[in-house]
């Protein structure tokens, strides 16, 4: 790719998505999502293609895999590469493939909240490309395939020894943890009643989505916040404001994506973890359903 050459990535993410982008000099094109996904909505993909679109990001967000052959057939027409953003769906499928191994390369986060989480901040890349995969090495190794031989303009971007063993560990646990996740969301999607809240919907699919987060919707989303602290049931907004309207990209804060934007009003992430008991499910949905305006 060369400097100024267009990635379309959805407008509804976290903006880490973006940085990576605009870090290589390149330019974001923002593309809607599905609002009952919040995914990336596949069928405008094509619309925002140019002739200086060289990649497609999907971000599989929330821990719900985005993917399908209408997107593989418009990469494949156009000659774009498919670049996933799977720092929150380790262990995700589509159609039986995992997710990280959908598209041309994909980098996945380990912060320690991720469902699959080191002791501090870690990550890595996967590509069935040897040739990229090469490449990527030495770029996180200083730009270096032999030492003190740098090939490229490269940055120390390794993952150590120690959070590697910690993952190592815990990545034996991942399938029954992410099981336990689905365990949950299930009993809050059966059981959360309040008119004024929009669940998430479960995917055809149990494994296209390994909930990382579990986001509902609902216009009165300070108030529902301030209600469950005072109840000591902690929640995040994930997230509160679209990359295009943030300051530190001020050359797109004109830009208009109304479903991103009332997404990102409206959102409110419930506590979700492996480790959650049956009774702290059941607070949550109690405490949720006697919420009154």
């Amino acid at each position: 790719m060369s400097e100024g050459d267009e990635v379309i990535v959805p407008a509804n993410t976290y903006i880490a998505s973006v940085l990576a982008i605009t870090d290589n000099n390149l330019t974001p094109i923002f593309v809607e999502p599905d609002p009952d996904t919040f995914n990336i909505d596949i069928p405008l993909i094509e619309a925002a293609i140019t002739e200086r679109t060289k990649a497609v990001m999907i971000v599989h967000l929330y821990g719900q895999a985005v993917f399908s052959q209408e997107l593989s057939a418009i990469a494949e027409k156009h000659n774009l590469k498919i670049v996933e953003d799977n720092a929150q769906a380790i262990g995700a499928e589509w159609m039986g493939k995992k997710t990280g191994n959908l598209g041309d390369a994909s980098g996945f986060s380990f912060y320690p909240g991720k469902n699959l989480g080191a002791l501090g901040d870690a990550g890595a890349v996967t590509t069935n490309d040897d040739k990229l995969a090469n490449t990527i090495q030495a770029l996180a190794n200083y730009g270096s395939e032999e030492k003190y031989i740098n090939k490229y303009q490269g940055l120390n971007s390794r993952l150590d020894e120690i959070q590697a063993a910690v993952l190592s560990v815990k990545l034996k646990y991942l399938d029954a943890e992410n099981l336990r996740r689905r365990e949950i969301t299930k009993y809050y999607i059966a059981n959360i009643s309040h008119p004024d809240i929009t669940l998430p919907q479960l995917p055809d699919d149990d494994n296209a989505h390994v909930w990382h987060l579990f986001v509902i919707r609902t216009k009165h989303r300070d108030q529902l916040q301030q209600y469950l602290a005072w109840k000591n049931v902690q929640t995040l907004i994930h997230y509160p404001i679209p990359p295009h309207k943030q300051k530190a990209y001020a050359e797109y804060n004109d830009l208009s994506f109304p479903i991103t934007e009332a997404i990102h009003n409206e959102v409110l992430s419930l506590p979700i973890s492996p480790v959650m008991t049956n009774e702290e499910m059941q607070t949550v949905v109690e405490t949720i359903n006697n919420f009154t305006i």
